[in-house]
């Protein structure tokens, strides 16, 4: 009796240590934002966050399902449950804390200002009367309405942002140091730069947005976090997708 009690120990304990392992969060994705989120030329969801979140994975005990959502909406389905969580470069701010709950951060980022490479624009004060774009919801369109004399212009994808003032539509952009660096130094490197980085008056941090109240997610996402972040694999993702 003893020994077959102790091999339903056995079974339960392999059982339940598979279905930890087996934990699935899904993740919304707007996945238009490199080098953290965006898609590949083989159609794949990658970058920086993505291979965050496999590392935190790995050591917490879940496995990340990533679904490509248009920012446009994405907080909407986060609130109605269509997703357990966002990674799309969410910054956490006092606005959306009380609408969501936020993991530990897990990257900090400025603002930059991006513009033609023959421009002598140096600052937002600069582009009075001019039109500058930034993606809608976004931390630096916030900084572009804010500044006084500027033309505000919105747009879905920070991408198309770019495009736009390559051919001259707008004179400037601005959006988050790495994707301005991914644009700027790899993509346009020979017709656009960073002209300067753009002070909004506090530590600006990433952070994966969760459903209020769901503690599960939100407790297996900082473990990961901790140990992602204890162990160096940051500094090596760093490396990888955004260079030294």
């Amino acid at each position: 009796m003893l020994k077959k009690a102790l091999l339903t120990l056995v079974a339960l304990s392999v059982l339940c240590g598979s279905a930890w392992a087996e934990t699935k969060i899904v993740f919304a994705v707007d996945a238009t934002w490199p080098p953290m989120e965006f898609v590949n030329s083989q159609k794949e969801i990658v970058g920086f966050a993505i291979d965050f979140l496999k590392a935190a994975g790995k050591e917490a005990g879940f496995t990340p399902v990533f679904k490509n959502t248009s920012w446009d909406g994405i907080f909407a389905g986060l609130a109605s449950g269509k997703y357990d969580a966002i990674s799309s470069s969410v910054s956490i701010t006092e606005a959306r804390k009380k609408a969501m709950d936020f993991s530990a951060p897990y990257f900090t980022v400025q603002q930059a200002l991006i513009v033609n490479k023959d421009s002598s624009v140096r600052s937002l004060a600069d582009l009075k009367g001019k039109k500058v774009g930034g993606q809608i919801g976004t931390t630096g369109y916030f900084a572009i309405k804010a500044a006084e004399g500027l033309t505000p212009k919105s747009y879905d994808e920070i991408g198309l942002a770019m495009e736009d003032l390559n051919v001259g539509r707008i004179s400037a952009v601005v959006c988050d140091d790495p994707v301005a660096a991914n644009y700027a130094l790899i993509k346009y490197k020979d017709t656009l730069k960073i002209a300067a980085v753009i002070k909004t008056g506090e530590v600006e941090n990433y952070g994966f947005a969760v459903k209020k109240g769901n503690s599960k997610v939100l407790d297996l996402l900082n473990k990961g976090i901790a140990a992602v972040k204890a162990k160096g694999i940051d500094l090596e993702l760093k490396k990888k997708w955004i260079g030294q």
